[in-house]
């Protein structure tokens, strides 16, 4: 009977995932290739790879690798969107019950963000989102917001393209003012849409981050331009840090609740 034979650099790929994952601050190149055993050419080569495939980012002296949000949701990433939009409901019932307003929570989805909860706004306006549905990151607040919170390799990627599509007269369509945008999105804590994807609609989000200051997801409120006022923004911004902050807690509760299962 023959046994099939397992792949080193998968084996090598895998050893060195986990090491990263042991580690608070990242490991440079030499510390992984000890950890795993092998010569420094092999785990660059292998770090690269995981790089170019999203599961392994640099920090700012580009020395040490570190695991983006990708890796880290590998394997549970259905049943991890699944306990965070359960973990979300409640908590955003309440929000936009109190605000009026349509609340939204999405997740990085490839190059787009996917609605992962909504709860509509009390009365009979409604918009044309549903869980599961795909919208563009860089005419959305809550894209902008995943934006700006995605390793740096990937915002990179995606700012590559040069142009983005014009769905309204304020839609950012070039790269550099994308840029900028994120940057200051990642600086505020929040992000906005001002009638870019929809003509007369706002949005404002926020991410709902983990003690590693990785972005889960983004949450939303949505209203017309004359229900989210500029007056109003930093009300509505306090609540929304709130409410991210409750769904995390609830979140943490569903999952030392399974864990004792």
């Amino acid at each position: 009977m023959q046994t099939t034979r397992s792949v080193p650099a998968v084996e090598r790929a895998l050893l060195m995932l986990e090491a990263l994952d042991r580690s608070a601050r990242g490991l440079n190149i030499a510390e992984l290739a000890r950890s795993v055993r092998i010569p420094r050419s092999s785990a660059h080569t292998i770090a690269l790879t995981l790089e170019r495939s999203g599961y392994l980012t640099r920090d700012s002296t580009q020395r040490h690798c570190m695991l983006t949000p990708k890796a880290y949701l590998l394997g549970r990433e259905t049943m991890n969107y699944e306990r965070l939009a359960n973990a979300a409901r409640v908590p955003m019932r309440q929000l936009s019950m109190h605000l009026r307003l349509t609340s939204h929570m999405a997740v990085l989805d490839h190059h787009q963000a996917t609605y992962i909860q909504k709860v509509q706004r009390p009365g009979l306006l409604n918009f044309d989102t549903y869980v599961g549905k795909r919208t563009n990151l860089h005419c959305t607040a809550v894209g902008k917001v995943l934006l700006s919170y995605a390793p740096e390799n990937y915002r990179n990627r995606y700012l590559e393209r040069g142009t983005f599509a014009r769905y309204t007269v304020n839609t950012i369509t070039q790269a550099s003012v994308l840029r900028d945008a994120l940057n200051n999105a990642r600086a505020q804590g929040y992000a906005m849409d001002n009638a870019e994807e929809e003509l007369n609609i706002r949005c404002i989000a926020v991410p709902v981050l983990t003690a590693r200051g990785d972005a889960l997801a983004a949450l939303s409120i949505t209203g017309t331009m004359a229900e989210l006022r500029d007056s109003q923004i930093a009300n509505v911004l306090a609540q929304l840090r709130q409410t991210a902050a409750m769904v995390l807690h609830r979140l943490r509760d569903m999952e030392r609740s399974n864990a004792t299962f």
